[in-house]
């Protein structure tokens, strides 16, 4: 394969130009870096783009609200004795129809409990009833 280079030529005489000294030939000449000018279409870009990021940011947060003030669950204090199982604490206080694996979960929650063991001596809170 061959490499060829194209002169630039100087317009109205039909001769190539001389490139500067210590210039590639073929190389062009960068101009002097300026100020920033958009185009039209550049500045319909710059707005659309800010138009969709503060959409963005104001749908978020619009979307986001909080809750009003909810009741306070009442609870007591019940110490874990020997034997104990979180199944029997539940099946205690679960009211007559409700699901004791609801009430399972519940106390899990409320306690913020990793698993259903207990240890004896551990004190927990039960809803009342």
């Amino acid at each position: 394969m061959s490499a060829t280079s194209i002169a630039p030529r100087v317009h109205g005489t039909g001769r190539t130009a001389a490139a500067p000294s210590g210039v590639a030939r073929g190389a062009r000449a960068v101009p002097a870096a300026g100020p920033l000018r958009l185009t039209a279409r550049g500045r319909a870009v710059v707005w659309l783009l800010g138009l969709v990021l503060a959409g963005g940011v104001g749908g978020a947060a619009a979307s986001a609200y909080a809750d009003g003030p909810t009741a306070a669950t009442e609870v007591r204090r019940v110490v874990v004795a020997p034997g104990d199982t979180l199944w029997a604490i539940a099946a205690d206080v679960a009211a007559p129809g409700e699901d004791v694996r609801d009430v399972v979960l519940e106390l899990m929650a409320l306690n913020e409990l990793p698993s259903g063991g207990l240890q004896a001596g551990a004190t927990i809170v039960v809803p009342v009833a």
